[in-house]
């Protein structure tokens, strides 16, 4: 199992290219779903999960090709990938494959939409929290779907004739209900009304994707997305969008390392509460031709408070990356964690490297220290591992970090990114 070593204490300094966001790439990837002709999408991170779901998509019969070669391995940040599903061969989504990863359950909207039945396994709880799917699965009951579980299985059946638009007043915020449902109501009969939608950019980019394809959607980014269902959808090219994540992860890296790196190919609309964060922080961030420059020079780290909230607010992905840099603040931070309800399992990691945490429910106090020390730490889920990875380029000696599987699910040569800088980070394998 491979680890990363990270010796600490240099300043970043260079360009770090942005990936194609791996949130935005999921819910686009299974929208294949919804053509028999091909759907190409560009910028497409290189990613565990996303290996994972060209897995999953080719259970259902999809045809995956990289640049138009039959293979899924290329050189540099991002990828050109056609998907091809002249037919959907099998309407069951297997527990082995949906277990592995949760974004996977969102093939049911899809599924139900073009066949009219789909078998999904329920994906159960993950390290963060237990994300129950009722929103799911009440979203498509409006449609008209009927549903029944099994054995551990999700058995949806469409009414005789397909989906039926509706009105939909989702009673909370959820990005993958919101991502299920539009899918679902492009096929569906009439007019289809989501309230209380989430308003994430993933949520716009999966919205123009379905418009290039020929869906009708307008809303997107609102709390209120209205669809006109079509008979069918064809083919289109779209882009992946920056991922705002990886983006904010590496602003938070250099106000914690120190220097001056350029984030290149993101875009600061897609983040600017967290950037807004960082600057009260203490970072230098500017908008240049090409991306984000962010500095951060010797004054030091102040202390601030923030609230995790559905986007525009400071995301929950970027909590963990936060807490790291306020280990190093002079004051105290009062961290709060409104989405998830076990999304603090980093804590105990921070504190082996000397960081002053206390936990009060969904609180957390983080009071500054003067200096971290790098010590073994173990990465317990994909944000927290990117977490330890910031503090032990700030902590004095080597940090080795294990499990670092979770980091390949969500970031892009995350090593290759930082040495490039001016980090001293390797992989270990053992």
């Amino acid at each position: 199992m491979d680890r990363i070593r990270i010796s600490g204490g240099n300043e970043l300094k260079g360009t770090i290219p942005i990936s194609g966001a791996k949130n935005a790439a999921l819910p686009l990837m299974i929208a294949s779903l919804l053509t028999s002709d091909t759907l190409t999408l560009e910028n497409v991170p290189h990613l565990a999960d996303v290996e994972l779901l060209m897995r999953i998509l080719g259970n259902h019969g999809v045809d995956i090709a990289v640049n138009g070669r039959r293979e899924r391995q290329e050189d540099g940040y991002s990828r050109t990938i056609h998907f091809t599903c002249r037919t959907i061969v099998d309407t069951t989504a297997p527990y082995e494959l949906v277990s592995k990863m949760r974004a996977s359950f969102w093939v049911i909207g899809p599924l139900v939409a073009r066949e009219g039945r789909a078998r999904v396994s329920l994906p159960g709880g993950c390290a963060i929290g237990t994300r129950p799917v009722d929103l799911f699965l009440e979203g498509l009951q409006a449609l008209g779907a009927e549903i029944e579980i099994d054995g551990g299985y999700v058995n949806v059946t469409a009414p005789q004739g397909g989906l039926v638009g509706a009105r939909y007043v989702f009673p909370k915020v959820s990005v993958g209900a919101t991502h299920v449902m539009m899918m679902a109501a492009t096929l569906a009969k009439g007019t289809t009304v989501i309230e209380n939608a989430a308003r994430e950019p993933e949520i716009v980019d999966l919205a123009k994707c379905l418009s290039a394809m020929g869906a009708k959607i307008s809303g997107a980014g609102t709390r209120t997305i209205t669809i006109e269902g079509v008979t069918s959808l064809s083919g289109a090219r779209h882009r992946v969008l920056p991922d705002r994540i990886e983006t904010g992860t590496y602003a938070m890296a250099v106000a914690m390392a120190g220097g001056d790196v350029t984030l290149e190919g993101t875009d600061a609309a897609l983040l600017e509460n967290a950037l807004d964060t960082l600057r009260m922080a203490g970072a230098h961030i500017t908008e240049t031709e090409t991306g984000l420059r962010v500095v951060r020079n010797g004054n030091g780290i102040q202390a601030v408070d923030i609230t995790t909230e559905p986007f525009p607010g400071f995301p929950t992905d970027l909590q963990a990356q936060f807490m790291a840099l306020m280990t190093r603040s002079t004051g105290v931070s009062n961290i709060t964690e409104t989405i998830f309800e076990n999304r603090f399992m980093h804590v105990q990691e921070l504190a082996r490297l000397g960081a002053k945490i206390s936990l009060s429910g969904q609180k957390a106090r983080v009071e500054g220290v003067p200096r971290l020390k790098g010590a073994p730490v173990m990465a317990t889920d994909l944000r927290a591992s990117v977490s330890l990875v910031i503090a032990g380029l700030a902590a004095e000696g080597e940090t080795m970090v294990s499990r670092v599987y979770h980091l390949d699910r969500g970031f892009e040569r995350l090593e290759e990114k930082l040495t490039r800088c001016g980090a001293v980070v390797e992989r270990v394998s053992e």
